[in-house]
């Protein structure tokens, strides 16, 4: 099974003894995108009804829930062996979401506003954990040449997810509402649990990482591990920079298309619906990224040349924002420039950006991959949205406007293209997160 990372041929992407595993791989990433896509446009249309200036309370509340969620999380993989954890974290979010059920069909159970509140903070939770989790299981049963070849495969089942669940939700919201839309994404989870199962059998018997003693094994260590590597361990310091300039351009962009859907649609419906079509447009053009640009650059010339094509292009588009007399104004039919911006920069990110980030996750020794990668992908994420919009607060009180905001951004994305091409030739190079394991 041992696989050349630099195949040539594009049929020779997935092995013969790959493809079992490899489409359990891409149903798993398909129902957990789908899932989390149908509600989505949901919790968009709830921060888009309050504007961007109150961002930061719903990111803070996030923040302080995944902050919490991390040592629990770095407990149950510390205690328990991958088998038992995995599924569990999905069974735990289906619970969950079946929980909100009887809230949105009467909402006068909680209140409108504190179920907002409360929905917008466990989607947010539930689809870093979901998707983070979800790396770290692919990390942990594909090697590194099987993730530059494999991975770019993979991630476009979670667009083509990602593109069935705003199609559902647009289709759907007006017909049947909302509640059954989380029944529906209960379903998906469901199957994504199944897959779990199917794949931990099959990689007990065919991964090249199945001779690992630690591989079925809990990892072992602190619950804190996972907080601490992000300070004690160069390499996850870098990552988590890495994610805080990704954060600097998706954010800002979200912000400015809140404020942009807050002050065009009156209503909840038609701002999920915008909301939909900007996910529906973002994340076409992911699967044209996956398919294309990643597809042939990640295998060929490694993660470091994605993450630069990736953040270049996100500071070409901003500095569109820039140089556009009103950003608002339509540009391509009905989208306005700060839409247009957002489009871009999450779809590469999507579609390139995580690839190529997670195939450097592949390399790390698996007590980095569960616990540090885990911290990184969600509260140093959280914490990356909570700073950027207090820090966009702070800048709209001095007088900073749309332009301000995405020249600012394009600066982020020209450094953090700088960082990611760094990163990757530590990788490749030195191996030196291996060697700085013992210190983690």
């Amino acid at each position: 099974m041992a696989a050349n990372p630099v195949d040539l041929k594009p049929a020779a992407r997935v092995h013969s003894g790959e493809w079992h595993a490899v489409v359990l791989s891409f149903v798993y990433f398909f129902c957990v995108l789908a899932a989390y896509y149908m509600l989505r446009p949901v919790r968009e249309q709830l921060s888009a009804a309050v504007g961007s200036t109150q961002l930061p309370w719903f990111y803070g509340a996030t923040f302080v829930v995944m902050l919490a969620l991390a040592p629990v999380f770095g407990a149950l993989v510390a205690r328990y062996p991958r088998r038992i954890t995995v599924p569990s974290i999905y069974l735990f979010a289906i619970i969950c979401l079946l929980g909100f059920v009887p809230l949105f069909v009467a909402p006068e159970l909680l209140g409108v506003r504190t179920l907002g509140i409360v929905f917008f903070v466990w989607v947010s939770v539930f689809n870093l954990f979901a998707v983070s989790v979800f790396w770290i299981f692919m990390t942990d049963i594909w090697d590194e040449a099987q993730s530059r070849r494999l991975f770019p495969v993979i991630a476009v089942a979670g667009t083509a997810g990602a593109v069935a669940g705003p199609l559902l939700t647009r289709s759907l919201v007006e017909v049947i509402g909302v509640a059954p839309l989380l029944v529906a994404s209960s379903v998906l989870l469901g199957i994504a649990v199944a897959c779990v199962v199917a794949l931990g059998r099959w990689a007990r018997k065919h991964s090249t990482r199945r001779h690992d003693v630690a591989h079925e094994a809990a990892v072992g260590g602190s619950m804190w591990d996972g907080l601490r590597q992000v300070f004690a361990n160069p390499f996850m310091r870098g990552m988590a920079m890495l994610l805080l300039l990704a954060d600097g351009i998706g954010t800002v962009c979200y912000a400015l298309v809140a404020d942009y859907s807050n002050a065009t649609f009156t209503d909840a419906v038609a701002r999920t619906r915008f909301a939909a079509n900007v996910d529906l447009a973002a994340n076409l053009l992911t699967v044209i990224a996956q398919l294309t640009l990643t597809r042939w650059l990640l295998p060929r010339k490694g993660p470091g040349a994605v993450l630069l094509v990736w953040a270049l292009a996100g500071a070409a588009v901003l500095l569109m924002v820039v140089l556009a007399d009103d950003p608002h104004a339509p540009l391509i039919g009905a989208m306005p420039a700060v839409a247009i911006a957002l489009i871009v920069s999450r779809g590469l990110a999507y579609g390139m950006a995580e690839p190529a980030r997670h195939s450097l996750f592949a390399q790390v020794p698996r007590n980095l991959r569960y616990k540090g990668q885990n911290a990184v992908d969600t509260a140093v994420w959280r914490f990356g949205d909570l700073s950027i919009s207090l820090a966009m607060n702070a800048l709209r009180s001095i007088g900073v406007v749309t332009a301000g905001f995405a020249g600012l951004s394009a600066v982020a994305a020209v450094t953090a293209a700088a960082l990611g091409w760094r990163l990757s030739k530590q990788v490749e190079g030195s191996k030196a997160p291996a060697q700085q394991a013992a210190g983690a």
